[in-house]
């Protein structure tokens, strides 16, 4: 079997929510999913937020990752975060989790990006021994912090109140 790789065109938008679908489920997290093909559409390829890139088995889509550019002041360079990669279950165990991985390593390098970074369900363990294997660390020293939804406009609001909480 012939693994190969492309990254996703614009009439690959239904594929791609039924990716992240898909890996929700398996998150435990399909309820949270409010993207739909639109919003993927402007997003991915008219505001080019974000790429896709898929492992294809044989010509047929059998997983995905999703990946930006975000940025570290302390290494002055780019890095790719990973925000989503899935491999369907039929094709598990077959090393196209670490071929996407190799994949993504491939293209920040070619890119002169500095690192590759990911998050990981703390319940995951699976894919925690499988990122280890790989020589990944995961960051203990940090904690992810979230503004969205109704805080995050409440934020945005020039004269807003804020919670004061004596910080910086």
């Amino acid at each position: 079997m012939a693994l190969t790789f492309r990254f996703a065109e614009e009439c690959d938008t239904p594929l791609i929510l039924e990716f992240i679908r898909e890996l929700a489920d398996y998150e435990r997290l399909l309820d949270q999913v409010v993207a739909d093909e639109a919003t993927l559409r402007d997003q991915l390829f008219e505001k080019r937020r974000a790429e896709v890139l898929f492992a294809l088995e044989d010509g047929a889509e059998v997983g995905f990752a999703l990946f930006f550019h975000n940025f570290s002041t302390f290494l002055g360079r780019a890095g790719l975060y990973l925000e989503d990669l899935y491999v369907r279950p039929e094709h598990r165990g077959k090393g196209y989790g670490k071929a996407l991985f190799r994949q993504l390593a491939a293209i920040a390098e070619e890119r002169g990006c500095g690192r590759l970074e990911w998050w990981c369900l703390d319940w995951n363990t699976p894919s925690i021994g499988f990122y280890k294997s790989l020589g990944a660390e995961a960051m203990e020293d940090w904690t992810v912090y979230r503004l969205a939804g109704q805080a995050l406009r409440r934020l945005a609001e020039p004269e807003s109140p804020v919670a004061e909480t004596g910080g910086v």
